[in-house]
């Protein structure tokens, strides 16, 4: 997009595919329609920033070099009615690369990715619960405060002058099955009475709940996160269905949660380290999330599923796009990579499959080394630009 396209008064538009973060504060979404709003909460703190994780997949500048001002406008459309985009094209063109270029330039942090497989359900995109991990964990919690009411009545026992203490507690700690180690040893921390502050708490039901990329761009956030669902058309026959409901409604429960006792739990995110505060075992987002999903369009989607998303069909890049993206990635043009990228567009045009990053891989590798002209060289040359199709 031009300059003066980006910058024309009273622009719809919030997004502009430059590539380069906000200088100042973030450019604000405008308000949803009415049918796009949710009011989740607790609200959650801002996520993360990953500029690793962009800079690996944008390169210095970041620009997608495909996306024209049709292009552009299709993602502007989608984020401001608040709809996944469904992202088509070749394999390796970049597809899963946009969610990342929303991302940064929006200033919406870290991307949550989902990659789908054949196996992949929509549970394990919401949360996982580990059943047999707490089970455990309430065991050896059981075994610990046994422990430590047994020693609790060995000093009451002390207090009242009463004999043979040590002799019964080893008895009582055998017949139990508990390891004491050395006869009448007392539980790590010496022997100071068990007090209310340092008894040990039971493990909590939220601590082995995690939730997914879909289950954590959910949650009630000020500003959407970005998700990644990445190559949907390998996910098994239900899962764009199973998808539906979620996509429409924006929330969802956890049952783990909606049965247990609590009102609320403190559960684990899929951002590093992070937690959130889910109440009455339901999760509902507050602004909803940018959702890019991506198909090398190896199947079709039922209609209900496709009207729920504005579907964006990438092209191969031309020769310019190309040498721009080397650049971007690179941060200058190397010696022979024009001649490189020729020789990817001839294979490309003559079928089959390849990808940008063999592109990469070979400028890298042939031009910065300078073992390009040679014998060797050349048969690198072959085996990075080979055609994928052909598996090997």
């Amino acid at each position: 997009m031009t300059e003066q396209e980006q910058t024309a008064p009273g622009d719809w538009r919030v997004f502009h595919a430059t590539g380069r973060a906000p200088d100042g504060p973030p450019p604000e979404l405008p308000e949803p329609p009415p049918w796009r709003r949710f009011r989740g909460g607790p609200a959650q703190p801002p996520p993360p920033d990953d500029t690793e994780a962009a800079l690996r997949r944008l390169g210095t500048s970041g620009v997608v070099q495909q996306l024209g001002v049709k292009e552009a406008d299709i993602v502007n459309a989608a984020l401001v009615l608040r709809r996944p985009l469904l992202v088509t094209g070749p394999p390796g063109i970049g597809k899963s690369t946009l969610a990342f270029l929303i991302g940064r330039e929006l200033g919406l942090g870290r991307v949550l990715e989902w990659g789908i497989v054949s196996r992949t359900t929509l549970r394990d995109g919401l949360h996982t619960y580990d059943a047999l991990g707490r089970a455990q964990a309430i065991a050896a919690w059981r075994a610990g405060a046994r422990e430590r009411d047994l020693w609790e009545r060995d000093l009451r026992e002390e207090d009242r002058g009463e004999g043979g203490v040590r002799e019964r507690r080893v008895a009582e700690s055998a017949d139990d099955g508990d390891d004491v180690g050395e006869a009448g040893r007392a539980p790590a921390g010496g022997r100071g009475r068990a007090t209310s502050e340092n008894r040990q708490q039971a493990p909590t039901l939220g601590e082995f709940i995690t939730l997914g990329a879909l289950g954590t761009a959910l949650l009630p956030y000020d500003r959407p996160r970005v998700l990644l669902v990445d190559e949907l058309d390998k996910s098994d026959i239900d899962l764009p269905n199973d998808l539906l409901h979620v996509l429409e409604n924006g929330s969802y429960e956890i049952p783990e949660l909606v049965r247990d006792a609590a009102e609320s739990a403190l559960v684990h995110t899929s951002d590093p380290g992070g937690h959130a505060v889910v109440r009455d075992g339901r999760i509902e987002c507050r602004e909803f999330p940018v959702v890019v999903i991506t198909s090398n369009g190896e199947r079709e989607f039922p209609a209900a599923f496709r009207r729920r998303c504005l579907p964006l069909e990438l092209q191969p890049p031309t020769r310019e796009q190309l040498l721009a993206i080397v650049v971007s990635h690179l941060r200058e043009l190397p010696d022979g990579a024009e001649t490189l990228v020729d020789e990817y567009l001839h294979r490309v045009g003559g079928g089959g499959t390849h990808s940008l990053d063999q592109l990469l891989n070979a400028v890298q590798l042939t031009t910065l080394s300078g073992s390009q002209a040679d014998a060797d060289g050349r048969k690198l040359v072959e085996m990075l630009l080979r055609d994928l199709a052909k598996g090997r």
